[in-house]
């Protein structure tokens, strides 16, 4: 079974030009998708080969980190921002929703957040993670699913929109709002035990 997360940051930069010092100001909170890459991929002695993270950037550009082609990655904000902006450096090759490879494993493509939620889609099922959605416990762990989050920033009206039309499920994880980092890895133990009930 895959697992996607499709993460939209609607502040971060679109242009390399921002230092890996002040990734929650300067880079608009790149921090926290950085965090979200971290959540998704890293187990303590080794990565989730079975998971693709897609960062979306201002609803511009997004990059994806596929949990089995990556390389000598290190489970920090600032090497995951580097390779973020990395990966922005290479954004005039990327034509159409072709994507580009900047780095194994990590590649770039000039998609929004509709369409990289809609291709994303096409290969499993989109789970909308909202505090009022059902709560996770009581649904049965969804096949090959999309999890789509967002930055510290709701949803806009237009990705709220969209998610109304395309995800087939609306979870809570739990009764108390938390960072869409700390979301992914609660889903992850979610999937992993089978809804909490095998270990």
């Amino acid at each position: 079974m895959s697992r996607q997360f499709v993460v939209t940051g609607h502040d971060v930069p679109t242009t390399p030009e921002f230092s890996l010092d002040d990734l929650p100001g300067g880079a608009g909170r790149l921090d926290l998708l950085a965090r979200c890459v971290t959540s998704a991929l890293v187990l303590s002695h080794g990565l989730r080969e079975d998971v693709r993270v897609h960062l979306v950037l201002a609803d511009e550009y997004t990059v994806t980190f596929d949990g089995g082609a990556l390389r000598n990655f290190n489970p920090d904000e600032r090497s995951t921002a580097a390779r973020v902006r990395n990966a922005l450096e290479e954004r005039e090759e990327a034509i159409g929703h072709v994507p580009v490879e900047t780095s194994p494993g990590v590649s770039l493509s000039r998609m929004g957040f509709e369409a990289t939620v809609e291709s994303a889609a096409q290969g499993g099922t989109v789970v909308q993670l909202h505090e009022n959605g059902d709560p996770a416990v009581d649904v049965d762990p969804p096949t090959d699913p999309v999890f789509v989050l967002s930055d510290h920033h709701d949803f806009t009206d237009a990705e709220s929109a969209l998610l109304d039309d395309v995800a087939d499920q609306r979870l809570s994880l739990g009764p108390k709002a938390i960072h869409a980092d700390h979301a992914i890895v609660v889903a992850h133990n979610y999937l992993d035990t089978d809804r909490y009930t095998s270990y």
